[in-house]
C-alpha cells in the first residue's frame, strides 16, 4: 500500500480516530532535540539569508508547499 492509498483510508475514519493516528505517528518518530542539527544556527541563518537572496535575484524558483509536497510524493 502506498501513501496515497493510505492517506485516502485514513480520512475515511473519523477526527477523532485520525487525531489519535496522527499522535500515535508523531510520538513514533524520534524528538528533533534528540537529534544533532547538520548546522549550527549561525550557518542556517547565513543559508537562509542565501536562498532569500537568490529568490529576490531570479536565480532560483521558489516552490509552492503544494509543489513541494508533489515532487516529494513523485520521487519515492
Amino acid at each position: 500500500m502506498n501513501i496515497e492509498q493510505i492517506a485516502s483510508e485514513v480520512l475515511k475514519l473519523s477526527p477523532h480516530d485520525r487525531a489519535m493516528l496522527a499522535e500515535t505517528l508523531w510520538e513514533s518518530l524520534e524528538p528533533p532535540y534528540l537529534v544533532a542539527p547538520e548546522l549550527s544556527d549561525d550557518e542556517a541563518v547565513a543559508l537562509a539569508k542565501r536562498r532569500d537572496s537568490e529568490i529576490e535575484n531570479g536565480e532560483v524558483e521558489p516552490l509552492s508547499h503544494t509543489q513541494l509536497m508533489l515532487r516529494l510524493r513523485n520521487a519515492g
